[in-house]
């Protein structure tokens, strides 16, 4: 089988067979035409069988990737951005494997050893500084100190909150139900002053549309068009955060996976167990919430003095 062939038929198989979302299987698709298109121009070929695929050949790739590459926007290639290619090619031959194909196997491309990721949260008075930048003398204001607080409230992804419609909310039972990365349904909750504001700034709607969250600029909206054209996009919840994050004078910057991050350290910092939080978080791996071991590490302290007996 042809490589081209090839990652046709695993995305698709994805899409139909794995159910994956639509921004996963997008990034494989981007990951794996990427190297289709390095392996065509370096073997100066239009096609190359995939039983042709060995390990010189993805060796030099990565040293492609790592020495030779530079993004015309971002640069040199992080060390986590490298492995993503990696990943993609090894989900690649996985799923050549189960078709019956003589492929290089998966487990003799190795990922590499990554230094522990560093997580940008705010504390608590960070957190106040951030929400007390906000000017809520108008709708404007009111939807953005919302979406602040939702945020931190609930530790949504920027992607789940720009999905979110009215309908999905229950400010009776302070809950409702999300789908988040890979199709997964999870339940997340409102605190009392995320409801306080959801309730104000819904009371000052007029309109009838579904987003939750909409914007208030660009061409006015009619009630022909559809209810998507006016809901808030997630480049401007990004750019919303950023915004309160330079008048609150906090020199970090910071988007809003910043604040999903304070969410998951402020429950663990209070005493959460881990499982709970990978819940809320959504996460398939319990090591994907091990990232926050900053918090748990902060206690490791009291433990020591708490039960160690030199400490007697």
């Amino acid at each position: 089988m042809k490589l081209k062939e090839a990652i046709l038929r695993f995305l698709e198989h994805c899409n139909i067979d794995l159910n994956l979302s639509d921004k996963t299987i997008k990034m494989y698709a981007y990951y794996l035409n990427f190297f289709e298109g390095w392996v065509f121009q370096k073997n100066n070929k239009a096609d190359l069988d995939v039983e042709d695929i060995d390990e010189t050949l993805v060796r030099n790739f990565r040293l492609y990737l790592s020495i030779n590459y530079r993004n015309p926007y971002k640069g040199n290639l992080k060390r986590q951005t490298q492995g993503y290619f990696l990943v993609a090619i090894r989900s690649l031959l996985r799923y050549l494997i189960k078709q019956k194909l003589n492929v290089l196997s998966p487990d003799m491309i190795e990922l590499g050893k990554l230094g522990d990721r560093k997580i940008n949260f705010l504390n608590e008075s960070q957190l106040e500084r951030l929400f007390r930048s906000v000017d809520t003398t108008d709708e404007r204001g009111v939807r953005d100190m919302t979406i602040l607080e939702v945020l931190f409230s609930t530790g949504l992804r920027v992607s789940e909150l720009a999905g979110l419609n009215r309908e999905s909310l229950s400010l009776q039972t302070n809950e409702f139900n999300v789908f988040g990365k890979g199709r997964k349904n999870r339940v997340v909750f409102l605190t009392k002053k995320a409801i306080e504001w959801l309730k104000k700034y819904l009371s000052l709607r007029k309109d009838n549309y579904a987003p939750l969250f909409i914007h208030y600029s660009g061409p006015k909206e009619s009630p022909e068009l559809s209810v998507e054209k006016g809901r808030l996009s997630v480049r401007s919840i990004e750019r919303l955060v950023d915004k309160y994050r330079k008048k609150a004078g906090l020199l970090d910057k910071i988007g809003p996976h910043a604040l999903r991050h304070s969410f998951a350290t402020n429950l663990l910092s209070r005493g959460a167990d881990l499982r709970s939080v990978q819940a809320m978080l959504g996460h398939k791996n319990l090591a994907t919430t091990q990232i926050y071991t900053h918090v748990t590490d902060a206690g490791l302290r009291e433990v020591h003095e708490k039960f160690h007996s030199g400490n007697k």
